[in-house]
């Protein structure tokens, strides 16, 4: 049997639809997100422009409020230094941390496992 919200220590439960847990997890598992988390852990402090270069395809719109939800969720810590240009660097918080295991395996799983994937889609969408 599964626990109630009572028996979680936390006392959140993300199966209820107005835990506010599920706004949480709705970030976490945006996938610009779950990248800029797992690029931030791999390479350390980088600027806007070269988490943009790492994260192909992201759109500078969805990229700025990818890093606005992570900022405000206290996932990254973004720092400005008054320059010319404004020198904007970002860099994980201790709680965006401790994402890295779970989202680089998460991560690693996908690309070990897009071969079966692949087989799948293909055999599903080959069906009459």
């Amino acid at each position: 049997m599964g626990t109630t919200t009572a028996e979680r220590p936390s006392g959140f439960d993300a199966f209820n639809a107005l835990c506010p847990s599920r706004r949480l997890l709705d970030t976490i598992g945006d996938k610009w997100v779950s990248l800029a988390i797992v690029a931030l852990g791999l390479r350390g402090p980088l600027r806007y422009s070269e988490l943009a270069s790492q994260i192909e395809g992201v759109s500078q719109k969805m990229l700025t409020q990818s890093l606005r939800k992570m900022e405000r969720d206290g996932l990254l810590i973004r720092t400005v230094t008054p320059s010319v240009p404004v020198r904007t660097d970002y860099e994980l918080t201790p709680l965006g941390q401790t994402l890295l295991p779970v989202l680089g395996h998460l991560k690693a799983w996908a690309e070990e496992h897009m071969p079966e994937v692949d087989a799948a889609r293909t055999a599903y969408d080959g069906r009459p």
